[in-house]
């Protein structure tokens, strides 16, 4: 086993991804408060004192609102941008390692590359993580895929992808139409069109994990998300939906 996925949610009310190689244990994003954090941990059998770092994508809520005070309570380091860092008011006596969006670097046994994407926050990154052969993407809230996106997430074993809205549901849903051309704008969320169309430019061949995350409760849902996905059941091993209610277990992330 070279790299393991588990989730403690997925969703705009929150969301936090953990990969684990042989020695290291990383969390992507806290959009959770201490106590929930806490216990979404516990559940699939893992104690956050246990985390070598938190890694940050972005400053909207759902994806740091519980990162400082985690971070801070259990002394974890956590690794971002100046620009996510300083966009809101966090402790200050947070062990803070400032990344730039295009310079990988190491914690422990796991190679981290961050990825620029275009999404309406100061200064917004996805990641790829390897460590042995086992490479794996995280790829969520960016509004569309750009050059340099789809050259970076590339030869992949594993991806996780967010399928945030239907555009037709978007479009005739409650949002107000503000937030809607915000959610929709290539600043904003990926469609499942979008996500679809570069799933199918992936090296199927390789990649053997393939999750949708993000999924909008007001602008989707997950039988729609897994009618879409059903032709790639026969070539993907693993393939699911994650969940705002509930995260999922571990997962082997196995290199081709």
């Amino acid at each position: 086993m070279s790299l393991e996925l588990a989730s403690l949610g997925s969703g705009s009310k929150g969301n936090a991804t953990l990969v684990r190689s042989r020695s290291t244990t990383l969390m992507v994003d806290c959009g959770y408060n201490r106590k929930t954090a806490l216990a979404r941990a516990e559940a699939i059998g893992l104690s956050l004192s246990d985390l070598d770092a938190i890694l940050v994508t972005h400053e909207h809520s759902d994806h740091i609102g519980g990162v400082s005070t985690l971070a801070r309570s259990l002394d974890i380091p956590v690794y971002t941008t100046v620009g996510t860092w300083h966009a809101k008011s966090q402790h200050a006596d947070v062990n803070t390692q400032f990344i730039c969006s295009h310079t990988p670097f190491k914690i422990g046994d796991i190679d981290v590359c961050p990825v620029a994407v275009p999404h309406d926050s100061k200064e917004p990154v996805q990641f790829v993580f390897e460590s042995g052969q086992a490479r794996l993407g995280i790829l969520t809230d960016l509004g569309s895929i750009s050059s340099h996106v789809r050259e970076v997430m590339s030869d992949l074993d594993g991806l996780l992808i967010e399928f945030n809205h239907c555009s037709d549901r978007l479009r005739f849903g409650p949002y107000p139409p503000r937030l809607k051309q915000r959610v929709g704008s290539d600043y904003g969320h990926l469609n499942n069109q979008q996500a679809l169309e570069f799933v199918r430019q992936l090296d199927l061949q390789r990649l053997q994990l393939l999750i949708a995350a993000h999924i909008s409760e007001q602008n989707n849902c997950p039988k729609l998300v897994d009618e879409l996905l059903t032709p790639y059941r026969g070539h993907v091993s693993t393939l699911m939906i994650a969940e705002q209610a509930k995260g999922y277990n571990w997962i082997p992330v196995i290199p081709d």
